[in-house]
């Protein structure tokens, strides 16, 4: 049955048969038979097909979380198993925002590679919501937030600054920041409604290049610009409604419910404060 489930995601993920099948690699007629199979097993009726390709019906939209958890706690199951002697193998999935990727997952990351040599690590930058969608969906163990939730683990406080390049009046100065659905976009417009933003970039490098080029202000992470603050290549604004506090959680399914390496990654994260990577360009 499990087969049958993945079958069933992928034709909703993709919307029709013949998508479907080409991404399991099976034959349409096969894939029919599949979901045929798992209908008569449910005893519903789960997909129509139509002229814009296979929509679900009630009994199938009721299916889809159901299947997902199942997916992914069968793939729990197997990763556990591969992992139980000493941590020699098995993977650990991360998702985390910009600076969590380019300044504080680094150390932490090779720090626990070279304890695990034999363990995959894999990470992606996400944003809170992507990276929470990703928990639920079990596409990820791990994630490296700013908004709490019931599974969740205080690691650090950070805090949010003001930059701009030295000589750059901060006054009426645009705005250099990230796209729409980052954390730190979320509270720029927040603490600075009137901010006019010329520029929405998809990392911390960019965001800093831009900034020591003139072209604006940038509200960042202090851990993002510690090396530029120290070698000059940015100044800190004084603004009074900076700096801005910012608690980084690490999120999961459940301490019980992760495996193994997984387990093992969160307990050395909080078992330590992060040290921020010097920055790449310096």
């Amino acid at each position: 049955m499990f087969e049958a489930l993945r079958n069933f995601l992928l034709i909703v993920e993709h919307g029709t048969f013949t998508a479907a099948a080409r991404h399991a690699h099976l034959s349409q007629p096969a894939l029919t038979a599949s979901i045929r199979r798992l209908e008569e097993q449910l005893g519903a009726r789960l997909l129509s097909r139509g002229r814009r390709g296979a929509a679900l019906t009630a009994a199938g939209a009721a299916l889809v979380p159901s299947a997902k958890a199942a997916l992914a706690a069968v793939e729990e199951g197997r990763r556990a198993v591969l992992e139980v002697e000493e941590l020699d193998r098995g993977e650990v999935r991360i998702g985390a925002g910009a600076t969590a990727c380019t300044y504080l997952l680094p150390p932490t990351l090779a720090a626990f590679r070279r304890a695990h040599p034999g363990v995959k690590l894999w990470l992606r930058e996400l944003t809170t919501d992507e990276a929470r969608e990703a928990i639920d969906a079990g596409d990820i163990d791990l994630a490296v937030v700013t908004d709490p939730g019931p599974e969740a683990d205080l690691w650090f406080e950070d805090e949010l600054v003001l930059v701009a390049a030295p000589g750059v009046d901060p006054r009426g100065a645009p705005f250099v920041t990230f796209r729409a659905g980052a954390t730190t976009r979320a509270l720029l417009e927040g603490h600075f409604p009137d901010a006019e933003i010329v520029m929405e970039l998809g990392g911390v490098a960019a965001v800093k290049t831009h900034v020591r080029m003139g072209i604006g202000v940038a509200l960042v992470s202090r851990h993002a610009v510690r090396t530029d603050l120290l070698l000059g290549r940015l100044v800190e604004v004084d603004d009074p409604r900076t700096p801005i506090p910012r608690s980084m959680h690490l999120v999961h399914r459940g301490a019980a419910r992760l495996a193994p390496a997984a387990r093992a990654l969160r307990e050395q994260m909080l078992g330590s404060t992060p040290v921020p990577l010097d920055d790449p360009g310096a």
